[in-house]
């Protein structure tokens, strides 16, 4: 029986040596091969993270673009993400192709499509891929090594054009001058270096090669990050605490509190300083997931505003048409006009390090001062691991029926633009959505503060399982 390999909100994603096998990515590189033949595109950037066998998959990756007549280039180390989209740029090639699957769980392995502008492939060209997947495809006639040493594979160092780009881009002496005392967790992925060579003196966590990331699916949310958010309470001489995913395109952050940072406010903060720092303007745009503040902020810069649905490729392919100030998702994956369409982690990171450095003020005081333009508020997500039976059961009502409260909770507007959001106030949502990527119905909240989120979460949670 012939494997089924769809695309999700993020490239394709499975199980290593079930449905991830060395015989599928043969066809779905073959399938790329198809549509960059069809597209008159000669060129290729090929990336891998620290998972298990990721050199190998680029290498077979690599080995059936090349029986294409594709020219690769490589990085023989681990890269993020970020790094094979800016070296697509950098080296002015057609594709990009990087073997992650981000967040998942270390079971999982995955294959991202990056298109020239350096950001991901646009749906419809994702679509046009799939429709080019074989049901098999042969070993190549030319194995990896021979195609190095033909010149049909060119090693390249992803990392160091990424750390020169930096250099160029941010104000490093400000930032180190400051004085910012730097936790960085990379969660045992690709960004682990960077950090490093950048800030030496930074507090490193999980900065070490370990494909099975220590049992801990690398997404840097603040229950993954027990032990950052202890240190960051614990040791006052540490200002910021940054951590980054699997293949380092989404960001994490702690105050100099150990108090959770989550992507809502990181948006808020760089709309902030691109605006009123970098007096940079265009049109803010985010996915649904995303605090209502977004609208709020930019309404009182008075800038443009979108919302697409969730998948950070929604917001790449406006940023391709329009000037996009700060684009970004409520996962982590953010964006600025000053660098690639792509999800960033440690760029997001050291715009925040340059913000606290360019005005003196700690990571809490500058979230005051937004506070100050749109109020308090709190967020959280709950992961519900469901059978599939009780998720079909939501989705259905949530289609058909949609809930009108939640116990207290009276639903005043409903949008199921992508997912299902129910807001209660100016203040107070929630959104129930079954995940692109994983067998999980995510409950999002929002509220004025930490306790009526979880009451919201609780009362929403409730409703669910009844439905059970």
């Amino acid at each position: 029986m012939v494997t089924p390999i769809k695309f999700g909100t993020d490239g394709w994603r499975a199980v290593i040596a079930q449905e991830y096998t060395v015989d599928n990515l043969r066809r779905i590189a073959a399938a790329t091969a198809r549509f960059m033949q069809k597209n008159d595109m000669k060129t290729a950037v090929l990336g891998f993270d620290c998972r298990f066998a990721g050199r190998l998959f680029a290498e077979t990756t690599a080995e059936v673009l090349v029986d294409h007549g594709i020219e690769v280039h490589i990085d023989e180390n681990f890269a993020s993400t970020p790094m094979v989209s800016l070296g697509l740029t950098l080296l002015k090639a057609d594709m990009g192709v990087v073997i992650t699957a981000s967040h998942n769980p270390p079971s999982y392995s995955g294959f991202k499509l990056k298109s020239a502008y350096g950001g991901p492939t646009i749906p419809r060209d994702i679509q046009a891929v799939e429709n080019e997947l074989p049901d098999s495809y042969p070993k190549p006639k030319l194995d990896y090594q021979k195609a190095r040493e033909e010149g049909k594979v060119k090693i390249v160092n992803l990392e160091q054009m990424y750390i020169d780009q930096v250099e160029k881009s941010f104000d490093l002496d400000a930032i180190r001058s400051a004085g910012i005392g730097l936790a960085y967790d990379a969660m045992y992925g690709a960004g682990q270096n960077v950090i490093r060579r950048l800030f030496p003196e930074a507090h490193l966590l999980h900065c070490e090669y370990n494909p099975s990331f220590h049992g801990q699916a690398p997404e840097p949310i603040h229950r993954n990050l027990q032990e950052l958010a202890t240190l960051m309470a614990e040791n006052n001489k540490l200002d910021l605490g940054l951590a980054n995913d699997g293949d380092a395109d989404r960001i994490g952050l702690y105050n100099e509190n150990g108090e959770f940072v989550d992507s809502h406010h990181i948006l808020l903060l760089l709309l902030q300083y691109m605006v009123e720092h970098k007096k940079q303007s265009g049109k803010v745009v985010v996915t649904f997931s995303v605090t209502n503040k977004m609208k709020q902020l930019a309404d009182h810069y008075g800038l443009d505003f979108e919302v697409t649905p969730v998948g950070f490729k929604y917001i790449a392919e406006i940023m391709m048409e329009e000037t996009v100030i700060v684009g970004g998702e409520e996962s982590g994956g953010l964006a600025v006009q000053s660098h690639i369409p792509e999800r960033d982690g440690i760029w997001m990171g050291l715009l925040v390090m340059e913000f606290m450095a360019k005005t003196g003020k700690s990571l809490s005081e500058l979230i005051e001062n937004v506070y100050e333009k749109v109020g308090r508020f709190a967020y959280d997500r709950d992961d519900r691991h469901v059978t599939n039976s009780h998720k079909k059961a939501v989705v259905e009502h949530c289609q058909k029926k949609p809930f009108k409260r939640f116990g207290p909770y009276e639903v005043q507007e409903f949008e199921d633009l992508d997912g299902f959001k129910f807001t209660i106030d100016e203040d107070t949502w929630t959104m129930i959505r079954p995940s692109g990527t994983e067998p999980v119905l995510r409950v999002y909240g929002q509220a004025r503060n930490a306790r009526g989120v979880r009451d919201l979460l609780d009362a929403v949670n409730a409703e669910i399982d009844r439905l059970a």
